[in-house]
């Protein structure tokens, strides 16, 4: 997963604003967006571990998280970031998980930081979707179960 602080957030699909965040509206200067990929190994504990991660890691400001500043995060489904370069110019997708298997690790992740407490817009998943954000700092993480 990546996972980038940012001050505003937003996905579209089909010209239509499926998923937004604003953090200066509830009250934070930072927001996250989790960029959420999923291999064939991973389990719905592994996504529920992350999003615990996601809401506790300290990269807002004052070295806080999101669990203590209460900021929005953004999910997005992103298979891309299981490419495999390492033969060729074409990215392969194997290490990747099938929608049917990673649909629902997605949903549990976004569902999993609910039940933390956190306020979670997502995009939708298998869609082409189109992200505007603001990433602050820049701070980009690689978070690994």
């Amino acid at each position: 997963m990546l996972l980038q602080r940012v001050t505003s957030a937003e996905v579209t699909v089909d010209d239509e604003v499926v998923g937004r965040i604003d953090p200066a509206a509830a009250g934070c200067p930072h927001g996250l967006v989790a960029l959420v990929g999923a291999t064939h190994s991973d389990t719905e504990a592994t996504a529920k571990a992350l999003a615990d991660k996601t809401w506790r890691l300290r990269i807002l400001d004052g070295e806080r998280s999101a669990a203590d500043l209460g900021a929005p995060i953004l999910v997005v489904s992103q298979f891309t970031l299981y490419a495999n370069t390492a033969k060729g110019r074409r990215p392969s997708w194997n290490a990747a998980a099938p929608g049917p298997q990673a649909e629902p690790l997605v949903d549990a992740f976004a569902a999993a930081l609910r039940e933390l407490g956190a306020e979670v817009a997502t995009g939708r998943f298998g869609a082409h979707m189109e992200i505007a954000l603001t990433n602050d700092g820049p701070v980009t993480v690689l978070l690994e179960g």
